[in-house]
């Protein structure tokens, strides 16, 4: 696996996405826990988790296309919360 600095975004737009990367990574949790028999909060956790999954994918599209980061069909982009920079990592 090698990772490339293809660029870097601003503390706020790095501060958006951290919230969409925790708010997923706890939804996704959730679900590991919460079984279909409360039918209302599943739904409710489903819709949410579909909707901060695509809040997250455009966050990676729309900065991808403002800052032109490098990129490859096997590859995918990183960032690092403290440094604000983004990686490009390809196995």
């Amino acid at each position: 696996m090698t990772k490339k600095l293809v660029g870097q975004v601003t503390i706020e737009e790095k501060n958006e996405i951290q919230a969409l990367f925790e708010r997923r990574n706890g939804l996704n949790e959730l679900a590991m826990i919460l079984t279909a028999e409360n039918e209302a909060l599943y739904e409710k956790l489903v819709k949410d988790m579909g909707e901060t999954g695509t809040k997250f994918q455009n966050w990676w599209d729309t900065m991808a296309q403002k800052y032109q980061w490098e990129s490859t069909p096997n590859g995918n982009w990183e960032i690092n919360f403290e440094t604000c920079e983004i990686y490009l990592v390809t196995e």
